[in-house]
């Protein structure tokens, strides 16, 4: 029997305001425990929540950026279910009337492009921060931390559009995409800002009815992402074809050993007793605004990458590598402008920058070497005033020091030496120093040729341009 998987995915961000959702306590992340809560975030009695403007133009930013009909009012309800890290016994959430239905992400496979649907967009308050084992007097407590308690979340949920474990990391991966380069999350899944659970189901190819489902929670990078997919589609297929029924159970995905492990059977929606939140009004979306907010949205990175390959004439791995984020795509585009040589420009940001970067643990935002000082030594080394070798020293010390190309090359006397009379002369005394050599080398041991540019990169400490050099040689050794 050959089956197939059907895959849908609740994504959470966390978005990048300065307050929680319904009240002002901060969202800074890595705070002392308990540190950033008030009676609101707590659940004291009487408390009333007020909802967080900024949140909701976020919300709205994304909903519009995946193609979602942003509705015209939607209503918080409340979610009941009982856990350590939710103080109220209550989450504030949305339910029969999000902000944001009927959207699509397109993202690209092995033969082109797939649509993936997108059935909603809600926000909601998300929960606090169990500790296991990591008290000061006995590893066997738990402990709780509620600073996250509040912090205001987005959920969007796919459709069951997704076939295999590298569609759902694509579409991820997208989604993750579009909220940094919106600006209204960081996306760091190590945090836990941006999280992801995984329905999976399977059945027999052909068949239209879906399979008993099972959701993976909490799945904190891609990788773990189609490992716990691979996982449960095989665990699944095996279980059907030796007779079983899979149960609709919540699973967690045990990274370590690879293989997801039954968590509490599935709740339904009944389970949580929903119901409108009466501390909260609808949400109303203002006349204009979401025009207001759709005209200020910044190139998204599909958009920019086809840009990217088509005004650059860059490769599409390129463009994708330089878009990753849109400060490395602003600091490509401003030294592009100065080069006037896109490809060439990719190779050192995607080379000899981003290594550097990535060994620091640095961000773009933080690069010592600004765009123009990058041009200025690509435009260098074009010239053939220094080696692309030359170039790739001086490139180390100017991240080192933050120091121009100009100034280096000058204070290390490395300008390139291509004068054809002063090589000449270099080069005729290194053939009369090495007759034997020669004779050989014109006898047919032409790989000698080495060893004369060797000889005459010594002699010029390696500035002799490599390309003269070798004509010049040629020359006189034939």
């Amino acid at each position: 029997m050959k089956f197939e998987a059907v895959i849908g995915l609740e994504v959470h961000a966390q978005l990048l305001t300065d307050s929680k959702l319904f009240c002002s306590c901060s969202t800074k992340f890595g705070a002392e425990p308990n540190t950033q809560v008030c009676p609101i975030c707590l659940g004291m009695p009487g408390v009333l929540p007020v909802l967080n403007r900024r949140a909701v133009e976020y919300a709205v930013k994304m909903a519009i950026a995946v193609d979602c009909t942003v509705n015209p009012k939607s209503v918080f309800a409340r979610k009941n279910y009982f856990y350590p890290d939710l103080p109220k016994g209550y989450q504030i959430s949305q339910y029969t009337e999000p902000l944001a239905e009927r959207g699509r992400l397109d993202i690209d496979i092995e033969g082109g492009r797939k649509k993936i649907g997108i059935t909603r967009i809600h926000m909601e308050e998300d929960a606090g921060k169990l500790l296991h084992g990591e008290g000061p007097e006995d590893s066997g407590y738990s402990f709780v931390d509620l600073n996250r308690t509040g912090v205001p979340l987005i959920e969007i949920v796919s459709e069951p559009d997704m076939r295999t474990s590298e569609e759902a990391q694509a579409y991820l991966k997208a989604l993750r995409d579009i909220i940094v380069y919106l600006g209204i999350s960081n996306g760091n899944m190590e945090e836990g800002s941006f999280r992801c659970d995984a329905n999976v189901s399977v059945r027999l190819a052909g068949e239209r009815k879906l399979g008993t489902k099972a959701e993976l929670k909490n799945i904190n990078s891609f990788k773990f992402v189609r490992d716990a997919i691979d996982y449960e589609i095989q665990r699944q297929t095996d279980l059907i074809e030796s007779g079983g029924k899979v149960v609709q159970e919540t699973r967690l995905f045990d990274s370590s050993k690879g293989v997801t492990i039954s968590m509490r059977s599935k709740e339904e929606a009944h389970d949580y007793r929903y119901f409108p939140e009466p501390d909260l009004l609808p949400l109303v979306i203002e006349a204009g605004m979401v025009e207001a907010l759709g005209a200020a949205l910044p190139e998204l990175p599909r958009a920019k990458r086809e840009r990217f390959v088509a005004g650059y004439g860059i490769p599409a791995y390129d463009a994708g590598v330089l878009t990753s984020t849109r400060e490395l795509a602003d600091y490509y585009e401003e030294a592009v402008k100065r080069t006037d040589d896109p490809k060439a420009t990719s190779n050192w940001i995607m080379g000899e920058l981003l290594r550097l970067l990535k060994e620091d643990n640095r961000d773009v935002r933080d690069c010592p070497v600004t765009p123009e000082n990058l041009a200025g030594l690509i435009t260098i080394v074009k010239k053939g005033e220094i080696s692309g070798k030359m170039g790739k020293e001086v490139f180390e010390e100017m991240y080192g020091t933050g120091k121009t190309p100009e100034e280096i090359v000058k204070a290390k006397g490395l300008v390139q030496i291509s004068d054809e009379a002063e090589l000449s002369g270099i080069i005729d005394g290194i053939i009369n120093a090495n007759p034997e050599s020669v004779e050989r080398y014109r006898a047919g041991k032409t790989q000698l040729m080495g060893f004369f540019v060797g000889e005459t990169m010594k002699a010029t400490k390696g500035r002799a341009n490599p390309k003269l050099v070798n004509k010049l040689l040629k020359e006189r050794l034939g």
